[in-house]
């Protein structure tokens, strides 16, 4: 039971170069250093890069994603599925293996392979197929778009695919399936500070009773003791079940490209929420 992949982007101009449609996808990609030297640039996108489903024992449920190619060239696809886990320290670990009570087997993916033409997009179909006696939890897994070459397509297909294939980049999308119910139950244990590489920032930690994942949302206002006015945004990473993490607060200023730098102490009020609630918030960060 697990999900999501954040790479860093690597479409740079061209991606920016599509109009505001598509910039607003989020483009996750990775240029692997197993790839060919002449390997077709990876120029594909993919939304919505999260998905995130209900479903009771014994249902079907099915989905798709679109997938962009955003380059001049053919671009030649292959698709999987992956599990994942994540640390509480937010250290991210992907794994071709099945992990225990790993509901990747109750997936079917609509193909394994696919070549897209050149500034052109198609639909990708999934299906998830609930056990009947499939208990109430989250179903969480992603499924990996990964650049080949044409030449390896029929050794995908065939079912012989070794996982050492270069790729030449991946796109990792989550999807996450709330079973029975399953929902996160948050509780807000600390607003503070720590030392995030070398650095002091403000954090929040908050643990996660519930099922399932869940994530914070919204905007803190700060000011601090250098008399700046600025917001503290949460990571918006998830907390999985049984989790507590203490999630970084990014500093921004409205209308700015600039982060503001701020300088303790903090004084922090307002209200963050969460799928099910809401934290409100007033705190001094000496």
């Amino acid at each position: 039971m697990y999900t999501v992949t954040p790479y860093p982007p690597a479409l740079a101009n061209r991606w920016a170069a599509t109009g505001a449609a598509g910039r607003a996808l989020l483009v996750c990609a990775l240029a692997l250093s197993a790839a060919p030297l002449l390997a077709a640039p990876f120029e594909v996108a993919v939304a919505p890069s999260r998905t995130e489903l209900t479903s009771q024992s014994g249902q079907r449920v099915g989905q798709s994603l679109q997938v962009y190619n955003v380059g001049d060239l053919v671009s030649t696809l292959s698709f999987r599925t992956m599990d994942w886990s994540l640390s509480e320290q937010g250290e991210l670990t992907f794994h071709d293996e099945l992990l225990p009570n790993s509901c990747r087997p109750w997936v079917t993916l609509e193909r394994r392979t696919r070549q897209l033409a050149a500034r052109s997009n198609v639909p990708f179909r999934f299906q998830i197929d609930v056990p009947a006696n499939a208990p109430r939890g989250e179903c969480r897994f992603m499924i990996a778009i990964e650049g080949v070459e044409p030449a390896q397509m029929a050794t995908i297909n065939g079912g012989g695919a070794s996982l050492s294939l270069p790729v030449s980049g991946r796109i990792a999308v989550s999807v996450y399936l709330a079973v029975g119910g399953a929902k996160p139950q948050l509780e807000l244990m600390r607003i503070g500070s720590d030392s995030v590489r070398a650095e002091r920032r403000p954090v929040i930690t908050v643990r996660n009773t519930g099922d399932a994942h869940g994530r914070l949302d919204g905007a803190l206002s700060a000011s601090d003791g250098a008399g700046q006015s600025f917001e503290l945004i949460p990571d918006g990473g998830p907390i999985l079940p049984g989790q507590t993490r203490s999630l970084v607060l990014s500093a921004r200023v409205a209308g700015s490209a600039v982060a503001p730098v701020p300088k303790f102490p903090l004084k922090v009020s307002g209200t963050l929420d969460w799928d099910d609630g809401a934290f409100k918030v007033q705190a001094t960060l000496p």
